[in-house]
C-alpha cells in the first residue's frame, strides 16, 4: 500500500514527501505524518534543513473537509505549522499545482516557498463558510499586506506565482525543475548558516481603516448575505490589533465557530453534492464514452452562439449552422465581437482568440452535420420544427453520434422517436447565456443508451460545467419548478401584491434579482413564446393571469425597449411603473378580484414552498433520484442561494414538519391543483 507521508535524506537535506491523493489534503495522516518528521529532524544533528513536498498534481490543497464535524485529531493543523515555524532548523515548502486553504497557511509557516511558475494560492475557505483557521489572516498580512489578504482571505481569489511573488507571499519561482531548484536553495540557505526566517516574527502592517471599511461594504454587496467574509475581516482585524499568539487564538475561534453555524453546514453540503452529482446512480462508472471532439451546433440565435463559444473555449471542434446567410453572418459578428472584447478586458489573449475562431466553421447546409460526433440542436421552441429537424438528423448524422436537443420544454421523447435513433438521442439543456452559466442540465429519454448519458456528463466536465441528471418531464428540473415560482408569483399580483414588493421579498431572502426584474432581463418576449408553446397545459386560473401576455400585446418587452414590468429611464436603473400597477388593477377589476394586502412572509413561503413541494414531487416520480441533483441544479441554474444550500436542504433546516403544515394549508386554500401532496414530502427528511 502507498505510505501517505515518507521520509528521505540526501545529505544534510532531509525531505518529506505527501502522497494523499486526489489533492493531498491535510488529513490526520498526513499531520501526523509530518510532525513525524519533524521529530527526525530534531533528533538528528546531522540534519540541516527539511523540504516539504508533494506528489501528485498540486501541493496540499487544503484541508479534509470530511474531519470538520467530527472531533479534531491530534495534531491539530495550528499547533503543527507552529511547531514548523518554530524549527531551527529551516524548513523549505516546494509548491506546485494549487496551494488552497490549509496548505497555503502551512507553506506560510514554512521559513522559505519555492514555486512552480503556474501555482496558484488562495483561501477559498469563504466558498464553504468559514474562514483560515490556521494563521492565514495573521501571517499573510506580515509577508504580503492587506490589500492581498482582503483579496485571498474575504473574496476567496486566487492569484499566480508572479502576483505571489511580487507581494512577498513566496520565495522563489522556477521555470525548471521545481525538485532541483528547492534542493539548490534548500542547501544554500545551509551554506549561508542564517537562523530561520519566521513570518511571525515579521512586522504587521498598520490597519488601514479606509482600506478595510470599504472590502467590508464591498463584502457586503457582492457576497450578500453571506457571514463568513465579514468573519474573515473580523478576523484580519483583531490580527493587526494584538500580538501574533493572541490573534491566532482569535482567528482559530472564529473559524470554529463558522464551521459550527448553519451557512458553513449549507455551503459544504453543495460542495460535497456538487461533486455527488457527477457520479450518475444507475450508470457504471466504468461504462466507456463516446469520443466527443467535433460538435455541430444548429440554431445562432443568443442560446445558440454560447453554445458555440463555450464548446469552441473548450478545445473542441464546431460546426456552426444557420438558417439563412443573414443569421449565419449576425451570430459570426456577434461571437467575434465577443471574443475580441474577451481580448481587451483581458480575459483571454490574441492567440487564444484565434485558436477559437479558427475551431469553428459555418454553414447553412443541415448535411454538414454529417462528421460530428455530437450535434446539438438550438431552434426555436416549437415542436412541429423540432420533431422535423430530429427526423432529418436521424438520417444525416453518423453512425454513433450523439443527437442533444437544448429544449426547456419540449418532450425529448418524442423527439428521439422522430430521429428513429432514440437510444443516440439525449437532452442538453444549457442555461442562458450559456458561455456564462455553469449548470447542464443532461436529460435522459426513456430510451437513451447509458454511454450517451455517461459521454454528455463527460463533456459537460470538459466544459467547465456542473451538470445533473434528469428525467424527460415538462421543464425537467429547474424550469419546471421556476414555473410553480411564477404561477404563485402572478396569483399573488392578482390577490394583491405588487411586482416589486414580490421581488424585493426574493432579494432579501437571498436571490439575485426577483421573478419580475428577471423577467424584464430575459424579455417578455420570450416568455410569451413560452406561455403559448405550453397554453395547452396551463390550467383555466393560470390562463386568467395573463400578464405576461398582457405587456407583450402592450409592447412593453422588457429591459431592452425600457418598459416590462418595470421603467426603465436613460440611466437603465428600474423603477416602479405605475403603468403596470393600472394594467394590474385594471385585470382585477375585468375578473371581478377583490385585491388586498398581502405579507412579506405569506409571499416567502408561497414562493418558496411550492418549488420545495415541486422539488419534492420530482423526487416521487423517479425524474431524479436524489435531493442532491434539485439543490445543485436550482443553485447553478437560477441563484437559489447558495449559503442556504439550495431549496431542499433549506426546507429541512428549517424543519420539514413546519413546511408540511405550511403547504397543507396552502393546499386547503387553493386545491390539489396547485399544492399535491408530495409522499416524499411527508417523510420528513430529504437526506
Amino acid at each position: 500500500m502507498r505510505e501517505t507521508v515518507t521520509f528521505s535524506r540526501d545529505g544534510a537535506i532531509a525531505t518529506v514527501l505527501i502522497d494523499n491523493p486526489p489533492v493531498n489534503a491535510a488529513s490526520a495522516a498526513v499531520r501526523t505524518g509530518l510532525a513525524a518528521a519533524l521529530d527526525r529532524l530534531d533528533s538528528d544533528d546531522s540534519l540541516q534543513a527539511l523540504i516539504i513536498r508533494c506528489a501528485g498534481r498540486t501541493f496540499i490543497a487544503g484541508a479534509d473537509i470530511k474531519e470538520f464535524d467530527g472531533p479534531q485529531t491530534e495534531p491539530q493543523l495550528p499547533e503543527l505549522i507552529a511547531r514548523i515555524e518554530a524549527s531551527a532548523k529551516p524548513v523549505i515548502a516546494e509548491l506546485h499545482g494549487t496551494i488552497l486553504g490549509g496548505g497555503l497557511e502551512l507553506a506560510l509557516g514554512c521559513h522559505a516557498r519555492i514555486a512552480a511558475h503556474d501555482a496558484q494560492f488562495g483561501f477559498p475557505e469563504v466558498r464553504l463558510g468559514i474562514i483560515p483557521g490556521a494563521g492565514g489572516t495573521v501571517r499573510t498580512p506580515r509577508l504580503a499586506g492587506l490589500p492581498l489578504t482582503i483579496s485571498l482571505a474575504v473574496e476567496g481569489k486566487q492569484v499566480g506565482s508572479e502576483e505571489a511573488l511580487a507581494a512577498g507571499l513566496i520565495d522563489r519561482i522556477t521555470d525548471g525543475a521545481l525538485e532541483t531548484a528547492t534542493a539548490e536553495f534548500a542547501r544554500a540557505i545551509v551554506a549561508k548558516g542564517e537562523p530561520p526566517r519566521r513570518t511571525r516574527d515579521l512586522p504587521s502592517p498598520v490597519a488601514d481603516n479606509e482600506l478595510l471599511d470599504a472590502a467590508e461594504q464591498t463584502a457586503r454587496r457582492r457576497q450578500r448575505g453571506q457571514d463568513a467574509p465579514l468573519i474573515a475581516l473580523q478576523a484580519i482585524r483583531f490580527g493587526l490589533a494584538h500580538d501574533v499568539d493572541a490573534a491566532l487564538a482569535e482567528e482559530h475561534r472564529l473559524c470554529r465557530q463558522a464551521i459550527a453555524s448553519p451557512q458553513s453546514s449549507a455551503l459544504r453540503h453543495l460542495f460535497l453534492a456538487e461533486r455527488a452529482v457527477a457520479r450518475t446512480p444507475g450508470i457504471n462508472p466504468a461504462t466507456p464514452v463516446r469520443p466527443i471532439n467535433q460538435v455541430a451546433v444548429i440554431g445562432l440565435g443568443t442560446m445558440g452562439r454560447g453554445i458555440v463559444t463555450t464548446l469552441a473555449a473548450a478545445g473542441l471542434k464546431v460546426i456552426a449552422i444557420a438558417r439563412s446567410d443573414e443569421s449565419l453572418t449576425k451570430a459570426r459578428t456577434a461571437i467575434d465581437k465577443a471574443w475580441a472584447q474577451s481580448v481587451t478586458r483581458g480575459q483571454i489573449d490574441e492567440p487564444a482568440r484565434i485558436d477559437r475562431a479558427d475551431r469553428v466553421s459555418w454553414s447553412t447546409d443541415l448535411s454538414a452535420v454529417a462528421g460530428a460526433d455530437l450535434v446539438i440542436e438550438s431552434v426555436g421552441e416549437v415542436r412541429e420544427i423540432k420533431e422535423a429537424l430530429f427526423a432529418a438528423l436521424g438520417s444525416i448524422a453518423k453512425p454513433g453520434a450523439i443527437l442533444a436537443t437544448n429544449t426547456s420544454y419540449l418532450d425529448i421523447d418524442a423527439l428521439a422517436a422522430a430521429s428513429g435513433r432514440p437510444a443516440d438521442t439525449c437532452g442538453m439543456h444549457f442555461f442562458n447565456p450559456a458561455d456564462v452559466m455553469k449548470l447542464v442540465e443532461c436529460v435522459r429519454g426513456k430510451a437513451t443508451a447509458p454511454d450517451v448519458v455517461a459521454s454528455v456528463m463527460a463533456l459537460s466536465k470538459r466544459l467547465g460545467k456542473i451538470a445533473v441528471v434528469s428525467g424527460v418531464c415538462d421543464g425537467f428540473i429547474v424550469n419546471r419548478m421556476l414555473a410553480k415560482r411564477s404561477r404563485e408569483a402572478y396569483f399573488l399580483l392578482e390577490e394583491g401584491a405588487s411586482p416589486w414588493a414580490i421581488d424585493r421579498v426574493l432579494v432579501d431572502f437571498g436571490f439575485p434579482m426577483g421573478p419580475f426584474a428577471l423577467g424584464d432581463l430575459a424579455g417578455i418576449d420570450l416568455q410569451h413564446t413560452v406561455r403559448q408553446a405550453r397554453a395547452d397545459r396551463l390550467t383555466p386560473r393560470e390562463k386568467r393571469a395573463d400578464f405576461v401576455d398582457q405587456l407583450f400585446a402592450a409592447g412593453r418587452l422588457g429591459r431592452r425597449s425600457g418598459a416590462g414590468w418595470y421603467a426603465y429611464g436613460e440611466d437603465g436603473k428600474a423603477k416602479p411603473d405605475p403603468m403596470t400597477e393600472a394594467l394590474i388593477a385594471a385585470h382585477a377589476t375585468k375578473h371581478a378580484i377583490k385585491r388586498v394586502e398581502i405579507t412579506d412572509e405569506e409571499i416567502r413561503d408561497r414562493l418558496i414552498f411550492a418549488m420545495v413541494n415541486e422539488g419534492a414531487r420530482l423526487i416521487d416520480e423517479g425524474i431524479v433520484s436524489r435531493a442532491q441533483e434539485i439543490d445543485v441544479a436550482m443553485v447553478n441554474g437560477i441563484g437559489f442561494p447558495r449559503h442556504l444550500g439550495g431549496p431542499l436542504w433549506w426546507a429541512q433546516e428549517m424543519g420539514l414538519t413546519g413546511v408540511a403544515d405550511k403547504i397543507a394549508r396552502f393546499r386547503d386554500e387553493q386545491g390539489d391543483t396547485y399544492w399535491p401532496t408530495s409522499p416524499t414530502l411527508g417523510k420528513g427528511q430529504f437526506y
